[in-house]
């Protein structure tokens, strides 16, 4: 008598999430006193792959940069929305890999997302 026993990767799936979720919302900019927010798609990426991983993290560095820029130009407040925004758009995605990235590019950590039933 035979019998298989299909196992699943535990990475595979959570990288299969995370594709199905297909894109990180990118928002905030409480400083300029409206909520902007920007859309940043990732299921064309290969997250297991490091270069997909740095792919993620530039479209989600220039989203941020995008509904962060203000006209007026104050640096210290653009990098401050800047920051917060990333931290959290890396934080929402929850991909070890993208979170490992983002540690080691800034040295900071995203914040950790739970849920509650």
């Amino acid at each position: 008598m035979k019998s298989s026993v299909k196992t699943v990767n535990r990475s595979i799936l959570g990288y299969a999430a995370a594709m199905a979720l297909a894109c990180v919302l990118v928002a905030s900019n409480a400083h300029a006193g409206d909520d902007r927010s920007e859309t940043v798609k990732f299921a064309d990426l290969n997250l297991s792959s490091p270069a997909g991983v740095e792919a993620l993290y530039e479209r989600i560095h220039a989203a941020a940069r995008r509904v962060c820029e203000q006209p007026a130009g104050e640096l210290a407040a653009v990098r401050k929305c800047m920051t917060k925004t990333e931290s959290t758009a890396i934080g929402t995605v929850n991909v070890p890999s993208l979170t490992a990235f983002y540690q080691k590019k800034t040295g900071s950590q995203p914040p950790t997302i739970t849920a509650n039933r």
